[in-house]
């Protein structure tokens, strides 16, 4: 499993598509401890553009606090699994608490209704778009 990871400062970044950076968190074959972990800066924003690169990266897994129905099926479509609804933390601990079976998705708060976009998550610089 590889899973990637938005990140910034340090931390998952809850606006998925907007992040400054991914964290890549290879686990090794028995999936039960962490290879290796690099962060690395994305190409430009634009539709359809990080399921791409993440597929060319070998990425199986994506890991977010929120991701757009849209942007959930072309990563399905691409052949990586999304898990979303996770908790602001530092990548290796998200991963860590997934392999334990831990980590469960408690829903998408950027398809909550409740939710609008301008708020302030207060993670990412940009809110305006996913």
């Amino acid at each position: 499993m590889k899973f990637a990871i938005p990140t910034e400062d340090g931390l998952l970044c809850p606006h998925f598509g907007h992040s400054p950076l991914f964290t890549i968190v290879d686990v090794t074959p028995n999936g039960k401890e962490i290879a290796s972990v690099e962060t690395l800066v994305p190409p430009p924003h634009d539709k359809g553009v990080l399921p791409a690169w993440l597929k060319e990266l070998n990425c199986t897994h994506v890991i977010a606090g929120g991701m757009g129905g849209r942007a959930v099926m072309l990563f399905e479509q691409s052949g990586i699994q999304v898990i979303s609804g996770a908790p602001v933390m530092a990548p290796r601990d998200i991963v860590e608490v997934f392999l334990n079976g831990q980590l469960a998705a408690n829903g998408n708060p950027c398809n909550d209704p409740s939710f609008h976009h301008g708020h302030g998550h207060g993670q990412c610089s940009s809110h305006d778009d996913h």
